[in-house]
């Protein structure tokens, strides 16, 4: 399969953001992520791994960080390999069982779109090929890896 072109086999490429414990830093976290790694990215990849990483962000928010104060930091990562895109949110809330939760979400007999509270989990799930939830050192991350296929080109 042929890499990316003008892009060495196996570059990787790290973008790193800390924003505090605020809705209003979701601006901020979109910017960076335009300006930074978008470009980088067929159209519909970019549009999706926005959309996953503003759904992860606003679920740090609202639900990891709902106690904490606002000073309190979100880090967020992005590694862009060949192959992979990893985009980890990195929280200091309580731990949370993502896999029960997505479990949970498929055995209630409610359309989960209709509660969004639960949309979010579900468009994260659909547009990533791995998420997952890890907790390291008393940390949380939000770990959403998305495969990258350059084969037929850029698509923008």
């Amino acid at each position: 399969m042929p890499s990316r072109p003008n892009t060495p086999e196996n570059q990787w490429q790290e973008f790193y953001l800390r924003v505090g414990t605020d809705m209003e830093a979701l601006n901020n976290v979109l910017q960076w992520f335009e300006e930074s790694i978008q470009f980088l990215l067929p159209y519909r990849l970019a549009w999706e791994c926005k959309l996953a990483l503003t759904e992860g962000f606003t679920n740090t928010v609202r639900y990891a960080h709902k106690n904490l104060p606002k000073e309190t930091p979100i880090e967020l990562k992005v590694i862009v390999v060949d192959n992979y895109l990893e985009m980890q949110i990195w929280d200091l809330g309580e731990p949370f069982d993502l896999m029960a939760k997505l479990e949970a979400i498929k055995q209630n007999v409610y359309n989960p779109l209709e509660r969004e509270s639960d949309r979010g989990l579900l468009f994260m799930k659909q547009l990533t090929d791995d998420l997952q939830y890890l907790r390291n050192q008393g940390q949380n991350c939000l770990m959403m890896r998305k495969r990258l296929d350059f084969s037929n080109g850029p698509l923008n």
